[in-house]
């Protein structure tokens, strides 16, 4: 895989979990990574962790619901790096709920990280990337969840399917301009969010995964820098699943 060397990389909900994981494959291929997201002290280590490996980042603080952070962060990553090459939407949470006991603000929260988020931060990357006219690469990070929907996860499940709308229309928009937009659909991943789950809960899922074994955050990383690579050049509009099998 060819060299990230001379890129700059922004992933947002960058401290921690799956997004920890692509900045620092990104940052071990050559890339400046800029890690995005709001608790500024996993950020301050996932930075120190970059840089002990020899690799370059640099924190920035931005709540991907506010567009107001978001406006102020991409200014800052400008200033200070002078172009942006790549973003990688990663920032998402959940609010889990039967449909009948879901509250107004757990859906409108949902959708608005998930979602709206992306949207939000794909139309600022945009105008620099476009002004720079030398390509750029976006990915999405979506959800198997997305594509067959799970019991207590509506709003989960609407913001990741919209997601791969959002992907396919501005992939479209702005494949002309040398610009990619792909989206990246983990399955059972090894996060944070897993934790949660109970040993009984996390064999069942396993035992439905065609190879055997849950994702690592690793597992995502690696397509994510594939799709941000040269190699990758005559690829967009595409949904990537990472998830062993799990949706086929």
């Amino acid at each position: 895989m060819s060299s990230l060397a001379g890129k700059v990389s922004v992933v947002t909900g960058a401290s921690r979990g799956i997004g920890r994981a692509i900045a620092r494959t990104l940052a071990q291929r050559g890339a400046t990574v800029v890690l995005a997201a709001r608790d500024e002290g996993k950020l301050a280590e996932g930075v120190r962790e970059i840089e002990a490996a020899g690799g370059k980042a640099f924190p920035v603080v931005m709540n991907v619901s506010d567009p107001a952070s978001i406006d102020a962060a991409f200014a800052r990553v400008l200033e200070t790096q002078g172009r942006i090459d790549h973003l990688i939407n990663n920032a998402g949470i959940t609010r889990d709920n039967l449909l009948l006991r879901m509250k107004p603000d757990e859906w409108q929260d949902v959708i608005a990280t998930n979602l709206t988020g992306v949207f939000l931060c794909t139309q600022v990357v945009l105008k620099p990337m476009l002004k720079q006219k030398s390509g750029g690469r976006i990915v999405n990070v979506t959800s198997v969840v997305g594509l067959m929907g799970n019991a207590g996860q509506a709003n989960y499940a609407a913001s990741k399917a919209g997601i791969l709308g959002f992907t396919k229309s501005v992939a479209r928009e702005i494949a002309s301009r040398g610009i990619t937009v792909n989206a990246v659909a983990p399955g059972f991943i090894e996060t944070d969010m897993t934790q949660a789950m109970t040993d009984k809960a996390k064999e069942a899922v396993t035992a439905s995964i065609p190879l055997g074994r849950v994702g690592k955050p690793e597992d995502i990383a690696a397509a994510v820098a594939f799709l941000v690579s040269e190699e990758a050049g005559y690829i967009t509009g595409q949904v990537l699943a990472v998830d062993g099998g799990f949706h086929m």
